[in-house]
């Protein structure tokens, strides 16, 4: 094989050490140099000096865990630091320790075998820890709510299955009520309806009626509803951060509200995760394969496997899922509805969304790559009127009419041309 890095070196990182070998190649045979430094700030920037001393301005280290985040912080202004997925640089079981490592992911870098993971820049990476950060917060305030509900069911309190929201205005009161008062007093919690729900007044007071609440629970309620309300105070707060950080890239945010179904929280969270620099995945199908939405290729003696897509983009799949399924059900443009139904007959609704949300990152890919807004070339095909698409396919009719008569296939007689 070719050797790409002649002179490169393996980190094996750990949490309070690394493992480094340093590889010269001169002629045939490569000459190894092995030194274990600490993690602390002092040690590696003095980690940093020893390679610039030996000449040696490419590593490559895998990503295990955030281990490396401060090895790469460290170096990333003056070495060429290739973060490899563990999976391409996996030693054989059995026979590996931590010099052995370090010295099997320098071998394979030498030669170009471990394709360099994505690694955004500073602001970038910094914005992705807010955004990844919020996503958090946003299920743990799901779960709230989710445990809040559950709170009343095991009470007797069906109140659930007749508000369409259990966090609506009417419902918010009679959960207060019904948590703060000593006794239940039907006709107050009738005055507390609001609007349509007023018509639901007998099946509301059906369904809380007889309800067993101890003091005990009720005092356990108390404390979710506390935490729910403050993780929602600690996300507003979030956003008003975010929004600072996401000044140098307003343009680019306004360029990706132009896809139907993209709204400023998916598309501040599309560019924490992927950046602005497309130039860092070769194409459109290179950053698909990178988030997880490209199918998988597992086929044997003319036999096609699974094509489950990937685990990856663990932050950035949800999000254009989420967009998929806003953008399916948009009512100002059907440009993606259409093209759901079509997939969604042939492969089922699920593989459709999958189908969606890649076509939307597909775009994604180019509008920050050209600076065009959403217009992509078959729209007029795609999201027009019905009137006009009926046409056109009485249009086709007519001229594949003509063509076979012109060619002989069939008679005029035989035929009834659109009108």
């Amino acid at each position: 094989m070719k050797v790409v890095y002649p002179i490169c070196c393996g980190i094996d990182v750990h949490k309070t050490f690394l493992v480094a070998t340093l590889i010269t190649t001169q002629g045939i045979v490569p000459s190894y140099k092995k030194k274990r430094f600490s993690t602390f700030n002092n040690s590696i920037l003095a980690f940093k000096q020893w390679l610039i001393d030996n000449n040696c301005f490419d590593v490559c280290m895998e990503s295990t865990g955030k281990y490396y985040i401060p090895v790469y912080n460290l170096l990333e202004y003056s070495i060429h630091v290739t973060v490899a997925n563990p999976k391409w640089v996996a030693a054989v079981k059995g026979n590996k320790d931590d010099v052995k490592d370090s010295k099997w992911i320098g071998d394979l870098f030498r030669l170009g075998l471990v394709p360099g993971s994505f690694i955004p820049s500073k602001d970038v990476r910094i914005l992705r820890e807010y955004t990844r950060y919020r996503f958090k917060l946003v299920s743990c305030k799901s779960s709230e709510k989710n445990r809040f509900q559950n709170a009343f069911t095991v009470c007797n309190v069906a109140l659930d299955a007749v508000v369409s929201d259990m966090f609506g205005k009417s419902a918010s009161s009679i959960t207060n009520y019904l948590v703060n008062a000593d006794s239940f007093d039907p006709k107050y919690c009738i005055s507390l309806l609001q609007r349509s729900l007023k018509k639901k007044a007998d099946e509301v007071i059906e369904s809380i009626e007889g309800f067993q609440m101890t003091g005990e629970q009720k005092e356990r309620i108390r404390f979710v509803r506390r935490h729910l309300d403050f993780v929602e105070q600690l996300i507003a707060d979030l956003d008003q951060t975010i929004t600072g950080l996401v000044e140098p890239f307003e343009s680019a945010i306004t360029l990706l509200c132009t896809i139907p179904g993209v709204d400023r929280n998916t598309a501040i969270t599309i560019l924490s995760e992927i950046g602005t620099d497309m130039s860092q995945f070769s194409s459109s199908k290179r950053l698909c394969c990178w988030a997880g939405l490209a199918p998988g290729n597992n086929q044997s003696a003319g036999k096609k496997k699974s094509v489950r897509i990937t685990r990856a983009g663990v932050y950035l799949k949800p999000a254009l899922v989420q967009a998929a399924h806003a953008a399916v059900k948009s009512k100002t443009s059907s440009y993606y509805r259409i093209k759901y139904e079509r997939i969604a007959k042939r492969r089922g609704k699920k593989r459709a969304i999958i189908a969606i949300a890649r076509m939307m990152l597909t775009a994604v890919y180019h509008m920050l790559q050209t600076g065009e807004v959403f217009n992509p070339c078959d729209l007029f095909q795609v999201d027009i009127p019905i009137e006009l698409r009926n046409k056109q396919k009485e249009k086709a009719l007519r001229q594949a009419a003509k063509l076979l008569i012109t060619q002989g296939v069939i008679s005029p007689q035989h035929i009834t041309l659109p009108a």
